[in-house]
């Protein structure tokens, strides 16, 4: 029985922020990451997703809340499937906004979300606005102010946490090799590399990592490249340039893991953002 799974998406040109509706029944998405927070609603249904090595389930009229680089899957586990409404707010916009209005902000320190599920309906009622004055593409006037009241209302649902580098609460090996796949992620990266960067075997390395960012390294370089593909596509970039010049095979390689981290093509995703032809 085929599904009646949907998305829409638009990009608002001011803020950057993105908003996604969509609707899904049973598989949804494989794990991925984002590199925006995301602030969604779950309009109906039940959304499962695994995030923080924790199984969580938002139900119609909750709030779930997801840090740039969580990885989180989805799928739905009753027949109806589930409804929900994203935004994606690009960190640097987020941070600027919200230093802007705390009296004090703490330096040297980065916005996280307390909780990854939020049952608070002035929260909710903030996210849903936002998100339709946004995706109408409202005037100017009521798209800032509808999100003025978001980051008031996410004021009780942040907290300020302290940039340490390297994080004490994590394998340093896994850290290096983290590090080590950012900085050439152009590259035909192999284990061995890895390995050699940070000076233990491919066996550890790989066991340090998946320990520490729930991945195995070859599954947190596709997603990072993922993540850059999406930024390079919402430019306008074509697919085919942005596969050559983050390592992909061919455009059909992207395309195929793109599909299943967004269940979108890049040619939708680049049009959809850029209002560009393919």
């Amino acid at each position: 029985m085929a599904t009646q799974n949907w998305i829409t998406l638009k990009q608002d040109a001011e803020s950057g922020i993105e908003t996604i509706r969509a609707h899904f029944e049973g598989h949804a998405y494989d794990p991925h990451w984002h590199d925006s927070y995301l602030v969604g609603l779950t309009e109906q249904g039940v959304q499962q997703f695994h995030c923080r090595h924790v199984r969580h389930q938002s139900t119609s009229g909750g709030v779930f809340l997801l840090e740039p680089g969580e990885i989180h899957d989805g799928d739905a586990p009753m027949s109806e499937g589930f409804t929900y409404r994203t935004l994606y707010l690009e960190p640097h916009w987020l941070e600027r906004e919200l230093r802007a209005l705390f009296e004090q902000a703490p330096e040297h320190c980065e916005l996280s979300f307390a909780a990854t599920l939020a049952r608070d309906p002035r929260l909710a009622e903030c996210t849903a606005q936002a998100f339709s004055a946004l995706h109408s593409e409202d005037l100017r006037i009521v798209r800032q102010t509808t999100l003025d009241n978001l980051l008031g209302s996410l004021t009780q649902h942040l907290r300020w946490r302290k940039r340490i580098n390297p994080d004490p609460r994590l394998p340093l090996v896994a850290q290096r090799a983290r590090d080590y796949l950012h900085s050439h992620l152009h590259q035909d990266i192999g284990l061995d590399d890895l390995a050699q960067a940070t000076g233990v075997d491919r066996f550890r390395l790989t066991r340090a990592f998946k320990a520490a960012f729930g991945l195995a390294p070859h599954a947190y370089l596709i997603q990072l490249r993922l993540a850059r593909a999406r930024r390079l596509l919402a430019l306008g970039q074509t697919p085919g340039d942005v596969a050559a010049s983050l390592g992909f095979s061919d455009q059909s390689h992207l395309g195929r893991w793109f599909q299943r981290a967004y269940r979108m093509s890049p040619a939708d995703y680049r049009k959809r953002c850029s209002n560009l032809p393919d």
